[in-house]
């Protein structure tokens, strides 16, 4: 196996790093606090060509792979897990979903401008639209109905906890047109946001990754022409799941950078704060934990590649993507765990940063799969 970057990976890793401890590092604790959505660095990566970064020039994107994906996502989330969030869900899921699987009319339509990142100077994102009040966990529960009324369907219903919700200008919507075949009667549409019928609820008051936009939308009657749906009819489930896959591996890799920031950051504080005449760094114990938390780090960031590198390869990563997932999002929030208790007191403080990184990292073992899915996945393929 081949552990060495390229010289155009390694570009893209400095890039993204030069661009979160410039761009995003003055204001993270303020937009934090705040709970102000990024613009100002969403556009920044939009300029950068990270906001497409796997479509292809011809649509927009930056024509980039995996691996370099993941890097750039890690990079950005070692200092601000907000931004690397609103950047994955409109890399990893949106134009994922419409790259794959879009046709040729919605690619040119959609998929670009949600590439550059921009439309007519302005923020152009995207959102996914999965998740409902009963239906989390168990995507196959969709209660968001969308019915065949000839040249349109007509779309009622709520998704919830939806991540870019008031500032995409593009939703991707999972729901129901056929209740008797299930999972196989479920549809994805392509729904502007500006749609008459389209209502973006409050914005939801969290635990972490504050500076993101998670809002529930609301459908009633909203009419989507019938070229809006994304493949044949019933295919939406499918869509789903296999773009969730894909998405794992930016959520593993957002989790990796969230332990990768609480880690260098306790590594450093433990190199300048003194107790009993010394460095902590050299008491034997926060050795020890400087070693086992940069040791799960280590095995996150080789479980990331391996998933990354099998997706360039157009190999079969479900499995690989679930593994990166569980396992860095629960190193995420062991190693921020630990980060705080080497601060000591002011671990709790928020000018230290840990505190913000733990609160980040919960819901890494939540989103796009909680780790109870990702071992179900997981134990399926091994037993099978």
């Amino acid at each position: 196996m081949n552990f060495n970057l390229t010289e155009e990976q390694k570009a893209v890793q400095y890039a993204a790093r030069e661009f979160a401890v410039k761009q995003c590092l003055p204001d993270v604790i303020e937009r934090d606090e705040k709970q102000s959505f990024p613009h100002q660095q969403i556009m920044q990566l939009a300029d950068l060509g990270f906001m497409g970064m796997m479509v292809p020039t011809e649509y927009g994107g930056s024509d980039m792979d995996a691996v370099s994906y993941s890097l750039a996502i890690t990079e950005i989330a070692k200092i601000d897990a907000s931004v690397a969030v609103c950047m994955s869900v409109n890399n990893s899921l949106v134009c994922y979903g419409l790259r794959n699987f879009g046709n040729e009319v919605q690619k040119k339509k959609y998929l670009f401008p949600l590439a550059q990142g921009k439309k007519n100077n302005k923020l152009y994102i995207g959102a996914f639209l999965l998740s409902e009040p009963e239906a989390g966990s168990d995507a196959t529960s969709q209660k968001t109905t969308a019915v065949d009324m000839g040249d349109h369907y007509l779309i009622n219903g709520t998704k919830n906890w939806i991540t870019n919700g008031n500032s995409a200008s593009v939703y991707l919507v999972i729901a129901q047109t056929h209740p008797e075949k299930k999972t196989k009667g479920i549809n994805v549409f392509i729904v502007e946001k500006e749609t008459p019928g389209v209502t973006v609820g409050p914005k939801e008051n969290k635990l972490g990754i504050r500076s993101s936009d998670t809002h529930s939308i609301s459908f009633t009657n909203v009419k989507v022409p019938k070229e809006n749906r994304i493949g044949d009819d019933g295919f939406g489930f499918t869509f789903a799941m296999k773009t969730l896959a894909g998405g794992r591996i930016g959520i593993a890799s957002q989790a990796l950078g969230i332990a990768m920031g609480a880690f260098e950051r306790a590594r450093a504080y433990a190199q300048e704060r003194k107790t009993f005449g010394q460095e902590i760094s050299k008491h034997q114990i926060i050795q020890f934990k400087l070693a086992d938390m940069f040791t799960k780090i280590e095995i996150s960031r080789l479980l990331c590649m391996k998933a990354a590198t099998e997706k360039d390869q157009k190999l079969n990563y479900d499995v690989s993507s679930s593994m990166a997932k569980v396992f860095a999002s629960e190193t995420a929030m062991w190693v921020a765990n630990e980060a705080i208790q080497i601060h000591g007191g002011y671990g709790y403080v928020k000018e230290f940063h840990v505190e913000r990184m733990l609160r980040d990292a919960k819901i890494t073992e939540i989103y796009e799969g909680t780790s109870e899915i990702q071992r179900i996945i997981i134990s399926r393929d091994i037993l099978k």
